[in-house]
């Protein structure tokens, strides 16, 4: 006679699982705004807008994942930055349309459940959460044994926003004359690592541990750096200046992202020269040989998040961002565009 089976002798440990929830309540506490009406670990999250603080509402909405940086990750068996990553991701392109991140979901997917090492991608969530001041209110952690292999795992993360309609930011204003203000990011964020791996450490035969000259430390730590949330300092420039677009510089580079807000008689005229380039872009470009184009096609290049303001308000915009710990570059402006002119273009 056959032996009797269980759950958890097919690979997935439910008691696990619940041990996991129990552990995660406190923390994820720590994210709550008073608008959160439940706990982790219901069926759903509930979240109740405010009667009378919104005339005309719109909800914003983004999902997103980390990519393959989360190899890195697994190749240091460092996991409390990718969490971070895994917000930046959803609320900065949610803030881009002038939009409050209000509330945040995360969905882990693995072979098993290896609690400390969640918790700790758990925490890096939460540290996301209050910097962009929203709220974890929910998830799920998938035990799918066999379809992940041992040590395995992949994030995607979902938030909600809101904004009023009169005040979305869409591009449509951007007019000729208008400039371009880039904020520094913080290296490569979560964009390019396909490339940047097989670069670095199939090409270049690196080990996460090994140090670059031009780096602070190991080439494993500087490309787990986390992607920067510029969520608070963005929401303060909307709510003071005249801000007609932002850019979020992601998947694409400077080449697929910039033409999404552009008028179709725009175009963005972006100076060379005009900041500084972290020195791991310019490590991936040498140790690829890979041309320019490809490198802001691919890459943020070290501008994470793109302003484009009014000529008259530019120099102040840039001064507020300084005051709020941000590095700004006047890097460009808005011109007309011809009928065979790209969309961006590098003087």
């Amino acid at each position: 006679m056959q032996d009797k089976m269980s759950y958890k002798d097919a690979g997935v440990d439910i008691d696990k699982a619940n041990l996991f929830v129990d552990r995660i309540r406190t923390i994820t506490k720590a994210t709550f705004r008073k608008e959160v009406m439940s706990s982790i670990g219901g069926f759903g999250g509930l979240f109740r807008l405010e009667a009378g603080k919104y005339n005309n509402p719109v909800l914003v909405s983004s999902t997103d994942g980390v990519g393959t940086k989360l190899r890195v990750a697994q190749m240091m068996a460092k996991h409390d930055t990718v969490g971070i990553d895994l917000v930046a991701m959803s609320v900065n392109d949610v803030v881009v349309q002038g939009a409050e991140p209000l509330f945040f979901l995360d969905y882990i997917s693995t072979g098993m459940i290896d609690v400390e090492r969640d918790i700790k991608i758990i925490e890096g969530i939460v540290k996301g959460c209050q910097e962009a001041g929203c709220a974890l209110i929910g998830g799920e952690t998938a035990e799918m044994p066999a379809f992940y292999t041992d040590g395995d795992y992949d994030l995607a993360g979902f938030c909600v926003g809101i904004v009023e309609s009169e005040k979305i930011v869409d591009g449509s204003e951007i007019r000729v004359g208008d400039r371009i203000i880039g904020i520094a990011s913080n290296g490569i964020h979560s964009n390019g690592f396909s490339l940047a791996r097989k670069v670095l450490f199939e090409n270049g035969r690196l080990g996460v541990e090994d140090k670059l000259e031009g780096l602070p430390h190991s080439i494993g730590m500087e490309l787990l750096r986390p992607t920067m949330i510029y969520v608070k300092p963005l929401l303060n420039l909307i709510k003071n200046f005249s801000i007609k677009g932002v850019v979020h510089i992601t998947g694409g580079g400077f080449v697929d992202n910039i033409p999404r807000i552009l008028p179709k008689a725009c175009r963005a005229v972006i100076l060379r020269g005009s900041w500084d380039i972290p020195p791991v872009f310019t490590i991936i470009k040498k140790m690829g040989n890979i041309d320019d184009a490809e490198m802001y096609r691919v890459f943020n290049m070290g501008i994470g998040m793109m302003v484009v303001t009014t000529g008259k308000e530019a120099s102040e915009v840039m001064e507020r961002l300084e005051n709020l710990g941000m590095r700004a570059y006047a890097i460009g402006f808005i011109d007309r565009k011809d009928e065979d002119q790209p969309s961006v273009s590098f003087i």
